[in-house]
């Protein structure tokens, strides 16, 4: 927590010192959450201004990514350590304790410890995982800090990750690139561009591969010629790392952080099985494993030892090799040398990942777990997808499934494919992989797309609202302020009564027709200006609405009693039973999210 609180609170005031006042903060996970409150009470302290009316300028100008959905990164804090560290804090901004501790809560459950994430999130009005299927993962782990709302409603977006190119990309295919393509960093965004890999010679892409390759097998035989001097190996053992893998064998990369979930001894799942692959006499193949374990995982950590007892096993020396101290000079040799790249993650465990996308510039090809960017990169050419996942199974039996589907893909699909030479030279089908993999990966999963979505979706607009909010001394974030209070006050009174679905004297009607909906609703003293009555409907699902829209209704009407009568017609589009509800949801100009207030009443 004090580590904490330095890079949070600590941060903003370093920021500050230096003479830097940023409108836009960007919190990496929720690790750096305390800075939400300390910029709120600078304006407290500074502006005179109320800590509701500084939550909104502060939350409209904070952007959130969250990059993982393992409980271990996403930190919280007993209510006895959060008083002794911001007891005096809530004083100082003019909350009571208890209500500035709830900003870290669901609000569901008042027992719950205070979620750093969940402080995020309800801090910023701009959040997004790092993934499409992470941004849908992560709308359903925080569904309840929005509580009411429908999942795919949650205001969390999604924005990919991707990889600093030009850092990963050996210099022989950047020169490759420059003579046959062009200038390829001013095109790297540009799909076009990149179809023009089809340009270049089979024999030239496979000789600078190729190139690689050797100098990736030499830069191994060396790092373990050093390990085995180190620890004193017999001369034997020394001249032996001679032998330790071959150029000419279909080579398989494994390294990133070793996390339980990312699953790095899958592989091994069957020994004799994978001992047969290794040792084949006409096709061969080999694996070389890199990576390091938070110093307290100790999942993690049993997982590297498993993996390295392996490698050093009769059937597997020499074909299997851990490289140990894994440092960003090792991935390069790696992502730049292999011919295929694993990825093994417990979907959907894996928020994006970016080993895999290392490879592809470098004309390295990815056989992962449809999770993470791998679901939105593979197109069923440019590389291979491991089983999918099972909705209701055990882990085990996902374990169970995707090991055999890796062991079928390297016998059946991938190992002949590579070995395939028709001409007796160039595996020509693989080449094609490669040049697929290039194309399709290489101008989309990189930081230059990934900063220019996150300046236009995000940067921009936070940016906006904090001029916004700013003006004539913070008035419309003060307003807004007072009108979410009087909002909270009086929501109560809103009910939804005499609901009407379909055509008079018809209870069924045809595709391409239109279904009447009215309903009434009390709004009590809420405007109904300040109100948006809508039909939510889709379809029917055991009792639930699968594939939702909603259309707004408009008031038809005024009972003199405080209710008012909406109507609305819904496109009948497609066969089948249909389910409906009513819903009333509050609205106002200076709203960002459409359920920022977390007001919702359903009939």
């Amino acid at each position: 927590m004090r580590q904490e609180i330095v890079l949070g609170i600590g941060g903003v005031r370093t920021l500050s010192a230096l003479g830097i006042e940023p409108e836009v903060f960007h919190m990496n996970e929720g690790h750096s959450a305390f800075l939400a409150l300390e910029r709120i009470r600078r304006r407290v302290v500074d502006k005179k201004l109320d800590f509701y009316s500084a939550l909104q300028i502060v939350a409209a100008a904070n952007v959130f990514t969250t990059h993982t959905p393992v409980p271990a990164g996403n930190d919280s804090f007993p209510r006895d350590m959060m008083r002794k560290y911001f007891g005096d804090f809530a004083k100082e901004i003019g909350l009571p304790f208890d209500e500035l501790f709830s900003f870290g809560q669901t609000r569901v459950d008042r027992s719950d410890p205070f979620s750093m994430t969940i402080l995020a999130l309800r801090m910023s009005r701009h959040s997004n995982g790092v993934s499409k299927l992470h941004g849908d993962v992560s709308r359903s782990l925080w569904r309840d800090v929005w509580n009411g709302v429908p999942s795919h409603e949650v205001p969390i977006a999604s924005v990919t990750n991707g990889i600093h190119t030009k850092t990963w990309m050996a210099p022989e295919f950047s020169a490759l690139y420059r003579k046959y393509l062009g200038e390829w960093e001013e095109h790297i965004t540009e799909s076009d561009f990149w179809r023009r890999i089809m340009d270049i010679p089979d024999a030239q892409l496979w000789e600078a591969h190729q190139k690689l390759k050797h100098r990736l097998v030499e830069f191994v035989r060396e790092r373990v010629r050093l390990r085995r001097q180190r620890i004193g190996d017999s001369p034997e053992a020394i001249r032996n790392v001679n032998r330790i893998l071959d150029p000419e064998v279909l080579t398989i990369g494994f390294a990133r952080r070793f996390a339980t979930y990312k699953r790095g001894a899958l592989l091994f799942s069957d020994k004799e099985r994978l001992k047969r692959l290794l040792n084949d006499t006409t096709r061969p193949v080999q694996f070389i494993f890199a990576g390091k374990a938070h110093p307290r995982d100790e999942g993690g950590r049993a997982l590297i030892q498993q993996v390295y007892k392996f490698s050093h096993e009769a059937g597997f020396e020499n074909r299997v090799v851990f490289l140990e101290d894994y440092d960003s000079y090792i991935a390069r040799r790696l992502v730049q040398g292999v011919d295929l790249w694993l990825n093994t993650p417990l979907r959907p465990m894996e928020a994006s990942g970016t080993s895999g996308m290392k490879c592809c510039p470098n004309g390295g090809i990815n056989l992962s777990v449809l999770d993470g960017w791998w679901l939105e990169a593979f197109n069923g050419n440019n590389g291979w997808a491991i089983a999918p996942e099972i909705n209701d199974g055990t882990v085990e039996f996902q374990s169970e499934v995707d090991s055999n589907s890796l062991y079928q893909l390297l016998e059946n699909q991938i190992i002949p494919l590579y070995y395939s030479k028709p001409d007796g030279k160039l595996p020509l089908a693989w080449l094609q992989l490669m040049r697929e993999s290039i194309r399709s990966v290489t101008p989309v999963f990189n930081t230059h797309r990934m900063v220019k979505e996150y300046n236009e979706r995000l940067y921009i607009p936070a940016a906006r609202s904090h001029e916004n909010f700013s003006q004539n001394g913070c008035e419309p974030a003060t307003d807004l302020s007072r009108w979410k209070s009087q909002m909270r006050k009086v929501w109560p009174q809103v009910r939804i009564y005499d609901v009407q679905v379909g055509n008079k004297d018809r209870q069924n009607i045809l595709v391409g027709e239109s279904l009447q909906v009215s309903a009434h609703v009390n709004l009590g003293d809420v405007d109904p200006s300040h109100v948006r009555v809508e039909a939510y409907h889709g379809e029917a699902d055991n009792g639930g609405i699968k594939n939702p829209a909603a259309t707004v209704l408009n008031p038809s009407g005024r009972n003199g009693d405080g209710s008012y009568v909406y109507q609305g017609s819904v496109p009948a589009s497609e066969t089948g039973a249909y389910g409906f509800s009513v819903r009333v949801v509050p609205t106002h100009p200076n709203m960002m999210q459409a359920h920022e207030l977390r007001l919702i009443t359903w009939s």
